[in-house]
């Protein structure tokens, strides 16, 4: 039980960032001095600034976490223009109707796997060839856009992931001692796992109109089970862009050298 604890207190602190981001939606839901998403805007910079002042990310990290945010708002600006959805307040800081703030949302999922990694000092047995999941994360991106013009492919790539990773599992310390031992699940569970958490923060995030979909224009509505598919496959191209700042890591998982 005490271990357990141990867990969520870990996971808590790896979620500071979206928890966040959390708050200061539920805070400006009804009102605001400014612009909502300007202020929101403002608030992930302050926050961003905060986590490096603390050190609670490096600047590598920041890097990361930027480059997500970009990978995020392209998606965002594309799908936005393609009415899979709309953020339906005004802001000086939209851009084609997507607000710049948007792609921290985004960011957040890459700045939770950050403290993870760190925190629960993630090892991986059996971890796959660079290649072929540079091949998965590259098509998992793709698919987001193409998915307009050639039909949604998931039914293809969600196989192939599975494939890929059947024999990677996931190796965490739960404890805070350093001395603790080490729990371990599949890697593909650990994908799951995480969207659904993001599936369920995605209802909330509607429910307090950050963004709507078309369904949701005249009342809100559930966020239909297809999302939960997506939030999984976006979850998979944020842990490749993690690891790609922890190679030396991921190359001692393959040659066996971490338990």
């Amino acid at each position: 039980m005490r271990e357990f604890g141990c867990f969520v207190g870990k996971q808590f602190i790896c979620a500071l960032f979206p928890l966040f981001i959390f708050g200061c939606a539920i805070l400006t839901a009804h009102w605001t001095p400014i612009p909502r998403y300007d202020l929101l805007l403002g608030l992930c910079i302050l926050a961003q600034v905060a986590l490096i002042w603390t050190k609670l990310e490096t600047m590598l990290e920041l890097k990361m976490i930027c480059a997500f945010h970009l990978a995020g708002l392209m998606l965002e600006l594309f799908k936005v223009r393609h009415g899979s959805w709309t953020y339906p307040g005004e802001a000086y800081t939209k851009l084609l109707g997507v607000p710049l703030f948007s792609g921290f949302m985004y960011a957040s999922i890459a700045s939770y796997m950050i403290q993870a990694w760190r925190r629960f000092d993630l090892r991986f047995s059996g971890f796959p060839k660079w290649s072929a999941i540079i091949v998965i994360g590259l098509g998992i991106y793709a698919n987001f856009f193409l998915s307009k013009y050639i039909g949604d492919r998931r039914v293809f790539i969600a196989p192939l992931v599975l494939v890929v990773f059947r024999h990677t599992w996931v190796h965490f310390r739960p404890s805070f001692e350093e001395s603790g031992p080490h729990r371990r699940m599949p890697m593909s569970v650990a994908f799951v796992l995480i969207g659904f958490f993001v599936w369920i923060a995605e209802h909330i995030c509607t429910y307090l109109r950050i963004w709507q979909y078309p369904n949701q224009v005249l009342g809100w509505q559930p966020v239909t089970l297809g999302k939960l598919g997506s939030w999984c496959l976006l979850v998979i191209v944020s842990f490749l862009l993690v690891a790609n700042t922890k190679r030396e890591t991921l190359l001692a998982s393959r040659q066996g050298t971490l338990p």
